[in-house]
């Protein structure tokens, strides 16, 4: 029995010494992936993985956290070990879903509402958000930035090839939200409840009226066309 006891307490205290102490397993490469506008080596500089620390001891949770809160643009991060020498390191980086103009720039804004970036230009299939509310009672009732958010939902909301040819949301009030294509049509959309409805129903006018010029469906049970 003591034999037993004293040769679990040898084996436990080497494999302690090969997990922590020994050279065998420790961190000799990092790798990042999933990055369409942020570099491999941007995501390395935040992540800081200590090169030569014993693998087990990396928190992979705290890497993964650090990734999300030094770089805006990640939305999510997987950090695994790669047994015996490896870090691998996986970001999903978020979407632009509008576009907002400050200062010459465009901010651009995820679907959860999150700003994450200011560029210089533009991306392409982006819409560009404007607030029209200066004289509507929305902007006391609500503020800017619930009026904000109603513009991100119904970006959310449309069917991805309108997305594409959506030019400018506009928000004159709460139930008041037009979009504008980048052929001249526009789209009265209203609120931005009953979203899903909504999309399906341009999605056939656009279908069925291809050459009218403007689209209402703020009543998508009575949408209409010009």
């Amino acid at each position: 029995m003591l034999a037993a006891l004293l040769l679990a307490a040898v084996l436990g205290a080497f494999a302690v010494w090969v997990l922590y102490g020994s050279p065998w397993l420790r961190v000799e490469r990092v790798r990042a992936s999933g990055g369409e506008v942020l570099t491999e080596a941007e995501v390395l500089a935040a992540a800081q993985v200590p090169t030569g620390a014993p693998l087990v001891s990396v928190d992979t949770g705290a890497v993964a956290a650090r990734l999300e809160k030094r770089l805006p643009r990640v939305d999510s991060a997987t950090v695994t070990r790669s047994w015996p020498h490896g870090i691998t390191v996986k970001v999903t980086e978020r979407e632009a879903a509008v576009l907002m103009k400050e200062r010459g720039r465009y901010v651009e804004v995820d679907a959860g509402g999150v700003r994450f970036a200011t560029v210089a230009k533009p991306p392409p299939g982006v819409p560009v958000l404007r607030l029209d509310a200066e004289r509507s009672p929305s902007l006391a009732r609500f503020g800017e930035d619930r009026l904000r958010r109603e513009a991100v939902t119904v970006a959310g909301d449309l069917p991805a090839a309108v997305r594409r040819e959506t030019r400018v949301i506009r928000v004159g009030s709460y139930d008041s939200v037009t979009l504008e294509l980048r052929d001249g049509r526009t789209v009265l959309w209203g609120s931005a409840e009953r979203g899903g409805l909504k999309a399906r129903v341009l999605t056939a006018l656009l279908e069925k009226a291809s050459d009218a010029d403007h689209f209402d469906v703020s009543a998508p049970t009575a949408p209409a066309v010009t």
